[in-house]
């Protein structure tokens, strides 16, 4: 087949010959192929921008919505003063809840009951702490909460003395 097609070439070649294009078909392919190649980039380029604008807006969105579940408000951001209060007082009933459990495994109901009362104030204040965030007067929830802290370590101080009297009365009892 191949020796068909070049017998039929070599013999009507000066048929093939008379067809030329014309001058301008080359300019018209080259400016064919210069719009092609510039309208790529348009494209490109606005897809590339449509997409980061995309990235951008969800960024913002991630943030804005990371931030709404965080509302961890701290006492800090209310008032300093009641901050350093705060933080004063859970030192020390740290230190008295520590006192208060050495003396536990001498008295073990009394170590329940006291706890009790302690578990029940400290619901108190995470439900204070929750509400937080969402009150319209955040001074007067703080309040309250530094208010809650002194509560329980008066509580705490209470529970001791009691326990040095029970310890007390078992010693004097005991000679």
């Amino acid at each position: 087949m191949n020796n068909r097609l070049e017998t039929f070439v070599k013999d009507n070649r000066k048929s093939f010959d008379i067809m030329e294009p014309s001058a301008d078909l080359w300019a018209k392919i080259e400016q064919g192929l210069d719009a092609r190649t510039k309208k790529k980039p348009v494209k490109l380029y606005l897809w590339m921008s449509a997409a980061a604008a995309i990235v951008v807006v969800f960024g913002l969105v991630w943030l804005y919505a990371g931030r709404l579940q965080n509302k961890d408000l701290e006492i800090a951001d209310v008032s300093a003063s009641y901050a350093k209060k705060e933080v004063h007082f859970a030192g020390l009933i740290t230190e008295k809840r520590d006192s208060l459990a050495i003396f536990a495994s001498a008295n073990p109901e009394l170590y329940k009951k006291f706890t009790a009362d302690l578990r029940k104030l400290d619901e108190d204040y995470e439900r204070l702490k929750a509400e937080l965030p969402t009150s319209p007067n955040q001074t007067f929830v703080v309040k309250a909460m530094v208010k809650n802290r002194e509560i329980q370590l008066q509580l705490l101080k209470q529970q001791l003395l009691i326990i040095n009297q029970v310890d007390d009365y078992k010693r004097v009892n005991q000679i």
